[in-house]
């Protein structure tokens, strides 16, 4: 059930980076001096990428990120972005959607479901500390040049990204919704585009209820194999 933890954990923190939460859903490619400037929502469109851990490379987890609806928050345009991922241990694949203003990349809304049970909205947290923290390692990282590589999805020209440390780098072209990456490399995994969406739909239809941790805990209850 680790996989599961981290997963909603990683949507809790919105959209944190460079967590052990964030890296096991490959959001390691949030990184440029500005978030925003990555963020390049259009609705239906997105991307699905096959994730590979460096300690198992048969380990191929795919992972569907998608932008599903647009709506405004006060004057500002703000889009649904839907990741989903297929978890083993449930059984099914679980979808999580964020609200997300586009040129403040700040978070409204958070939504999670997993497999069987209804839709639920965590709460809304003071994210400001998250914040300066991601602020602090965007500094960490430069754009060494611009390449051309190629993934199972295509052929890319790309801008190639690393971080201060040499243990982590990335390959983005802003022609792929959401956050242009095209490949990844960390310590711990790796992630290449495998396929673009450009029919891309909500997942989430059902009714939405407030997060409750005590119908929450039984649903981890409920998804452990003989209930254990």
């Amino acid at each position: 059930m680790k996989r599961v933890h981290l997963i909603l954990v990683a949507a809790c923190l919105c959209l944190a980076i460079g967590t052990a939460a964030s890296a096991q859903m490959g959001m390691n490619f949030f990184k440029k001096p500005a978030l925003a400037d990555f963020f390049r929502p259009v609705v239906g469109s997105g991307a699905i990428y096959e994730t590979i851990d460096s300690g198992n490379n048969s380990n191929k987890e795919p992972m569907e990120m998608t932008i599903v609806g647009k709506e405004m928050i006060g004057l500002k345009e703000a889009y649904w972005l839907e990741m989903s991922l297929h978890e083993k241990s449930v059984n099914g694949t679980i979808y999580s959607k964020v609200l997300v203003s586009k040129d403040d990349f700040q978070t409204h809304r958070i939504v999670f479901q997993m497999p069987g049970a209804p839709a639920m909205e965590m709460p809304q947290h003071d994210s400001s500390r998250e914040g300066e923290r991601i602020s602090k390692d965007l500094d960490k990282w430069s754009q060494v040049s611009t390449e051309s590589i190629t993934v199972p999805a295509g052929t890319f020209l790309c801008q190639h990204w690393k971080k201060k440390d040499g243990k982590d780098e990335v390959w983005v072209n802003d022609k792929v919704t959401p956050f242009g990456m095209v490949k990844e490399v960390g310590s711990g995994s790796s992630q290449v585009l495998v396929k673009i969406i450009t029919d891309a739909t909500d997942h989430i239809t059902g009714p939405v209820t407030p997060f409750d941790p005590r119908v929450f805990q039984q649903m981890m209850m409920n998804q452990r194999p003989n209930g254990k």
